[in-house]
């Protein structure tokens, strides 16, 4: 190719020279960064620099070497043209992982940092989407440098783009919200949501649907739009659960004892634990009963103990009316009979809620 032998000389030595250079490069720097990501492995970022400078510098340091062995010589336009678009291709490749790399790591040391290590795997999908994005960047890029003419190309991905961005409008309004979800986080893996008369355990976040196991025990599959687009309840994100309860008395219960049950209420209340007593009312009278509102709060967003602590709670309150002589209220009604008009007697009859017997 018109080269002479003094120029392929001199193209192999700068060849070797490189080559053992870079080895050395990559023996002596390699191992202490390796020795420094064993000895701190709380500080991401040596691991990070050691394997950035193992899977990319080093490949593009042997990547320079050989360019620079070649530029001293000369070649047919067929071959340089070839060479370039070789050299350009491993940029590109090499490009594209190195973005990628950084990335997965930035996620890495996001989760580590805020211990949501699930949030790695809601990610994993959008860097597959991104690094498909780069793939095809970096392969327009290449076809560019090639020599071959890509605006025809990118204008007919403009008009395909277009084209699908219309006929798939509900799949990318679902891949958009998935980004919400993400970023927003209404709610995350193992929370306990509502939404309409729908309720259950989030199980997966998908790129266009969630799954969601049922307390009935099915698995419901709902588009992300439609989660983002609903009054969602998430009680996972529950501090303290508030309770009221109302019980309502006789009528005949007297003065003394109505005036006891409040502050029996807000004391059975506060003997329990993870509770924290709000207050306690006689707050009006009811058709056939005396009615006491009470309001506390279960410091746990738990409902398995909610119910323990209410089911005590209600236990405790039957117990004592019963050594204090106080009547639940129940259904009732009081009937008086008049006789040649003039009252014989009253009578109170009362009925119960169950089977209405008298």
């Amino acid at each position: 190719m018109g080269n002479s032998l003094l120029v392929y000389a001199r193209s192999l030595l700068i060849l070797v020279l490189g080559v053992l250079v870079v080895i050395v490069l990559h023996t002596v720097i390699g191992r202490r960064l390796r020795a420094k990501s064993e000895a701190e492995p709380e500080h991401g970022r040596w691991w990070a620099g050691s394997v950035v400078y193992r899977r990319i510098v080093v490949p593009l340091l042997y990547i320079g070497v050989v360019w620079a062995a070649l530029l001293g010589l000369a070649f047919s336009d067929n071959v340089d043209r070839l060479l370039r678009g070789l050299v350009a291709a491993l940029i590109a490749v090499f490009a594209v992982r190195t973005v990628s790399f950084l990335m997965e790591t930035s996620l890495r040391k996001y989760t580590q940092k805020t211990g949501r290590v699930e949030d790695e795997k809601r990610a994993k999908p959008l860097i597959s989407l991104f690094t498909f994005l780069l793939w095809t960047v970096a392969a327009i890029f290449l076809l560019d440098n090639l020599g071959f003419n890509i605006s025809t190309l990118v204008a007919g991905l403009g008009v395909s783009g277009i084209a699908v961005a219309i006929a798939a409008q509900g799949i990318l309004g679902d891949l958009f919200n998935y980004f919400v979800i993400f970023f927003d986080r209404p709610f995350e893996l193992g929370d306990f949501v509502i939404f309409d008369d729908k309720l259950g355990t989030i199980e997966k976040i998908g790129i266009k649907t969630t799954r969601i196991r049922a307390l009935s025990g099915e698995q419901l599959v709902v588009s992300n739009s439609t989660l983002v687009n609903s009054r969602l309840h998430n009680y996972k994100r529950m501090e303290r659960r508030r309770v009221v309860f109302r019980i309502g008395v006789t009528y005949q219960t007297p003065v003394e004892k109505i005036k006891e049950i409040p502050q029996l209420i807000k004391r059975i209340i506060e003997e329990r634990e993870s509770t924290q007593f709000d207050r306690s009312h006689f707050q009006g009278y009811g058709d056939f009963a005396l009615i006491f509102e009470t309001v506390y709060y279960v410091l746990s967003p738990d409902y398995a103990l909610y119910m323990d602590i209410q089911q005590e709670i209600n236990l405790r309150l039957y117990t004592e009316f019963e050594n204090r002589g106080i009547e639940f209220a129940y259904p009732s009604q009081t009937l008086f009979i008049q006789t040649q008009g003039k009252d014989e007697g009253v009578h109170r009859i009362g009925f119960s809620r169950d089977n209405g017997e008298a």
